[in-house]
């Protein structure tokens, strides 16, 4: 298993309410995180993220791009929280050790109803 395909399965898994799975899958004992709205543990986040799950049952989530590097995996992706919603382009940075996820940033942007810039988000 490549460290690109368990940021990616963590991130699905995540975004279908399986946050749980998740991180018993792929995230190592020293997880830590940079989200600036949540305590930096393991499960904070993961408790977040069953939250969102639950409150946002029809979520979708596309991934657009992973890069890889060594230790580290960068995936862009864009989250709806249902169908009537534009969303956001969000990147996820994760780090590894011993192919568990260990530490992990992650950077979103609104999609904005027009956009100057006509390349877009994706």
């Amino acid at each position: 298993m490549t460290k690109k395909y368990i940021a990616k399965d963590f991130l699905k898994l995540a975004a279908k309410g399986h946050s749980h799975e998740a991180f018993r899958l792929y995230v190592g004992v020293n997880f830590k995180h940079h989200n600036v709205y949540f305590k930096g543990d393991a499960n904070t986040l993961m408790l977040a993220m069953e939250e969102s799950s639950r409150q946002n049952p029809n979520k979708i989530f596309e991934i657009h791009h992973t890069i890889g590097d060594k230790d580290m995996v960068a995936v862009h992706s864009h989250v709806k929280q249902n169908t009537n919603d534009r969303g956001i382009a969000v990147v996820h940075i994760f780090r590894f050790e011993s192919e568990k996820i260990v530490e992990l940033w992650d950077l979103g942007q609104a999609v904005p109803p027009e956009m100057v810039n006509k390349n877009g988000m994706f």
